[in-house]
């Protein structure tokens, strides 16, 4: 049986200290053992993933692709060894990369951070904030948090929050405007609007046949983001439909108001830390989880 990790540890050590006698001199390996595994390597998968000079390493593409993914292998046999030699109480550690939605990340997670880190100060985080929908194993993130319905069904997942979606304006818009007592109304109002949907059309249930329908909205600015929207909405420019969890503050201190609440469809978004679930789950994954539920899901909007 072929020892892959050791190979792959040689080749980090490399790529990480640029050269084959560095590497074997903490490895405790002759350069040209080095060389050698890493020719194993490359011969194996059939690609060449370090152009050798006698200056320095310098990696493929092919092989920066392949460092990041070793790197991640080792950590989790790091991680294995030490659950399995301490148990369930092995200190989490090591890097942890997080993605999340801007509106998301900037309402909870970064308040968060420090308090994760002061309790576990061994964890390294690395905080993505985006509005795209990631690859978790593309895109080498430990844990996602997505709102919706979960299509993937090999992650894993642990609903973090649930939230109820509203349509708001501020004092001002809705003095210089009016508000909006029934749906047809939008139609002379400023909706403002997502661009990565190709249609914006916001439910609505009657109130005396509580039938579910849609209404396409218009509006003069479309944005990416919630926090993009609520900060637009909160200037005056229009109504806005986001998460209540986006704006809970604001209609607390009267900065945006509901409007149209008796047609208000009641639908429910769902917020999931999302995972690649195995086994033997990294201690600095489910640590990260179970402070999101604790912190996060006793609070939720």
């Amino acid at each position: 049986m072929d020892n892959r990790a050791g190979e792959m540890e040689v080749f980090v050590q490399a790529a990480g200290l640029g050269s084959f006698s560095a590497a074997g001199r903490k490895l405790g390996l002759s350069p040209s053992a080095v060389s050698k595994a890493i020719t194993r390597i490359e011969q194996r998968l059939g690609t060449r993933l370090v152009v050798r000079s006698t200056r320095a390493l310098q990696l493929t593409p092919e092989g920066e692709t392949y460092l990041e993914r070793a790197q991640r292998i080792l950590a989790e046999i790091d991680e294995t060894e030490r659950i399995v030699a301490g148990g369930a109480q092995a200190e989490p550690r090591g890097r942890l990369r997080v993605s999340a939605s801007v509106g998301f990340g900037v309402r909870y997670l970064v308040p968060l951070v420090p308090d994760f880190l002061r309790r576990y100060p061994q964890v390294e985080l690395d905080l993505s904030l985006t509005d795209g929908v990631i690859d978790l194993l593309e895109e080498r993130a430990d844990v996602a948090i997505r709102s919706g319905a979960l299509r993937d069904s090999s992650l894993k997942a642990r609903k973090i929050l649930e939230s109820r979606r509203v349509i708001v304006a501020s004092p001002d818009y809705l003095a210089a405007h009016g508000a909006p007592q029934v749906p047809d109304d939008l139609d002379r109002h400023n909706c403002l609007t997502f661009n990565f949907r190709s249609v914006n059309a916001w439910p609505f249930r009657d109130p005396q046949s509580r039938t579910v329908y849609t209404k396409e909205v218009f509006g003069n600015v479309q944005a990416n983001n919630g926090p993009t929207v609520r900060r637009l909405c909160l200037e005056g420019l229009g109504l806005a439909r986001v998460g209540q969890f986006h704006v809970q503050p604001d209609i607390d201190a009267g900065r945006l108001v509901p409007v149209l609440e008796p047609f208000n469809a009641e639908d429910i978004e769902l917020i999931h830390a999302v995972f690649v679930g195995h086994e033997h789950l990294a201690t600095r994954i489910r640590a990260f989880v179970d402070f999101l539920a604790e912190r996060i899901g006793r609070r939720g909007s």
